[in-house]
C-alpha cells in the first residue's frame, strides 16, 4: 500500500471515529491553515513536443494552504503543495520528466457558514499559477509559466472546535508553451489536472 492510501485511511478511519459529536460554526473573522495528500490525475492528452504528442502521468504529492473567513459565508484561500514530478511517456516508451509547482488563489463560499454543524461544504473559484522546472526532455528545452482559472469543492469534518478533517477536489486549467534555447516555440504542454486531496485542517 503506497504512502497516499495509508494517509487516506487513517484520515477517513478517525473521521468516523472522532467526529461523532463535534460541531462548529465558520464565523467571519476565522483563519484556518490546512495540510495533507493530495492525488493529481491529468484530465488532458493534448501534449506534444516538436510534432510528436506525449502524455503526462499522474502524480502524488503533499498539499498546504491557509485561508481566511471575511464574512460567515465568504472567505479566501491561498494553497500550493510540493512539487510533482511528472513522468512524460510516448508511444516509443520514455521520454523524460518535468517538476510542476501550483499555486492558487481562490474565493470560497460556505453554504452553511453560521451555522453549527460538523459538516461545513464549500466551493471556490480562482486563479491557478503553475511553474514548470527541472525538465528532463532534452538540452535547452523549457516550459513556460502557466495561468489560468480554478474550481474546488470541499468539506471540513469537525473533529473538535479547532480540529477538522479536509477533503476536497479540484479542477484547473493547466497549459503551456515549450521553447527551445532560442526562445522558440517548439510545443506544448496541456495537462488540466483535477486534484483530490485529503487531509487536516485547523481553525484558529
Amino acid at each position: 500500500m503506497n504512502q497516499f492510501k495509508i494517509v487516506t485511511a487513517a484520515v477517513i478511519t478517525a473521521g468516523f471515529a472522532m467526529a461523532s459529536q463535534a460541531a462548529l460554526a465558520y464565523t467571519a473573522g476565522d483563519v484556518f491553515v490546512r495540510g495533507g495528500v493530495a492525488k493529481t490525475d491529468i484530465a488532458s492528452d493534448d501534449s506534444n513536443l516538436e510534432g510528436a504528442d506525449f502524455d503526462v502521468e499522474s502524480e502524488n504529492g503533499y498539499s498546504y494552504g491557509v485561508g481566511y473567513l471575511f464574512h460567515d459565508k465568504f472567505g479566501v484561500e491561498l494553497n500550493s503543495g510540493e512539487g510533482y514530478e511528472h513522468d512524460l511517456t510516448t508511444a516509443a516508451g520514455d521520454a523524460g520528466s518535468v517538476e510542476r509547482l501550483p499555486v492558487n488563489a481562490l474565493f470560497n463560499y460556505y453554504p452553511m457558514g453560521g451555522v453549527d454543524s460538523r459538516i461545513q461544504p464549500y466551493v471556490g473559484v480562482g486563479l491557478n499559477y503553475t511553474n514548470f522546472y527541472s525538465e528532463d526532455v532534452g538540452p535547452g528545452i523549457k516550459v513556460d509559466d502557466s495561468y489560468g482559472a480554478i474550481g474546488q469543492a470541499g468539506l471540513d469534518l469537525a473533529v473538535t472546535d479547532n480540529i477538522l478533517l479536509n477533503g476536497y477536489v479540484s479542477y484547473a486549467d493547466v497549459d503551456a508553451d515549450i521553447t527551445d534555447g532560442g526562445g522558440n516555440n517548439i510545443g506544448a504542454v496541456d495537462i488540466d489536472p483535477v486534484t483530490v486531496g485529503g487531509g487536516v485542517t485547523y481553525r484558529f
